[in-house]
């Protein structure tokens, strides 16, 4: 077997930094992609498997050490100058690579989760909406359908490791001679190795791309609510299955009416006239109209329900209630002839004089707490 040192034109005494820049001159030169030579394979596999052997602390100190010194298998003395290492030793014993899994691992990984934010009007929660979502994500590659192989091409065995994924050595101790493993430089504990990647996703099997996602989002959905859809996210690497997609509600901010739960609430704000003689009104709703009785002698910061007009519940079904809470409004500007007649049915009814009283919230703390307990 040729030196490793050799194999990558380096002095023993080489830095890492030293090694690692031989190595990749040599894997430029020697790429069956770029080098047609006979022998260009073989020598890249014997430059990258120098490189995976003296690019490792613990491997290039066993292999400087030689034989004798349990690298690749072999016997021999060597009393303390056997050890590779303590880790490897509670590698082998406590659930390191020889006793967790075995074989080559799978191109095919399952894709990222993916988390969109999606804005809905307050009009949309009532019953739930439609959205044809735009986004980029990985999807398949249609040229190799995520072979990772260029068509007409496919995967060969690693001959390093002999399609194990691992490469395995032994190393003495004081129990004896240990078995460790890890995974292989060559073909990165895949077990094979793929001479001719697709060009289309350099070998991923998998593209960036802009795709549409039909979403139903349904009805009482509240901001910061997340819709899980599962296998919607991202394809993952070698056509590996997709990950979930992840939606997270915003509802935008209307003019006229809050929500309180299942409950819209908004303010109608009545004339004084109205107030006292009563009236039927329309109100525009988010869902139609509505017919309101205002009743004779309502107060401000009175509330009107209208049931099952609110927001469509979440679950369970049914509706919320649509909450109008009354705002008396006092007129301020009134010609001569409007303020005579104020003036008369002051006299005709004998309201007492204005008087000290307990201090009363304004409004809009009333109408919340009304809100609250309507």
């Amino acid at each position: 077997m040729a030196d490793h040192y050799d194999v990558l034109g380096v002095e023993r005494t080489a830095t890492p930094d030293e090694i690692k820049k031989a190595y990749r001159r040599l894997a430029r030169e020697l790429h069956p992609d770029v080098n047609s030579a006979p022998d260009a394979e073989e020598r890249f596999k014997a430059v990258t498997h120098a490189y995976d052997v003296l690019s490792d602390p613990g491997q290039r100190q066993s292999y400087d050490r030689g034989p004798q010194a349990g690298f690749g298998g072999g016997g021999g003395g060597g009393g303390a100058q056997g050890f590779g290492g303590f880790g490897d030793i509670f590698e082998t014993f406590f659930g390191g690579q020889q006793g967790g899994q075995r074989g080559p691992r799978s191109r095919a990984e399952r894709g990222q989760d993916a988390l969109l934010r999606v804005e809905v009007d307050l009009s949309e929660v009532i019953f739930g909406t439609h959205r044809d979502l735009e986004v980029d994500t990985a999807i398949l590659c249609e040229t190799c359908e995520g072979s990772c192989a260029q068509p007409g091409t496919h995967e060969v065995t690693c001959d390093i490791c002999h399609g194990s994924g691992q490469i395995s050595r032994t190393v003495r101790s004081l129990l004896g001679n240990v078995m460790t493993s890890s995974p292989c430089g060559t073909c990165r504990g895949y077990g094979t190795i793929i001479p001719a990647p697709c060009v289309t996703c350099q070998g991923q099997g998998r593209i960036r791309a802009r795709r549409t996602i039909p979403v139903d989002i349904p009805a009482g959905v509240d901001t910061g609510l997340r819709l899980q859809m599962p296998s919607q996210g991202e394809v993952g690497p070698a056509g590996g299955p997709q990950g979930d997609l992840y939606l997270e509600v915003k509802v935008r901010h209307h003019d006229i009416f809050s929500r309180n739960g299942d409950d819209l609430l908004c303010t109608l704000e009545v004339q004084m006239w109205d107030a006292v003689l009563g009236t039927m009104t329309t109100l525009k709703a988010l869902d139609g109209d509505v017919e309101v009785e205002v009743k004779p002698g309502i107060q401000s910061s009175e509330v009107l329900t209208i049931k099952s007009r609110g927001v469509t519940k979440l679950r369970g079904g049914g509706r919320g209630d649509l909450k109008i809470g009354i705002q008396v409004v006092t007129p301020t500007k009134l010609d001569h002839k409007q303020k005579e007649l104020m003036k008369q049915l002051a006299s005709a009814h004998k309201y007492p004089a204005p008087s000290l009283g307990q201090f009363q919230q304004g409004l809009f703390s009333k109408l919340r707490d009304r809100f609250m307990n309507a």
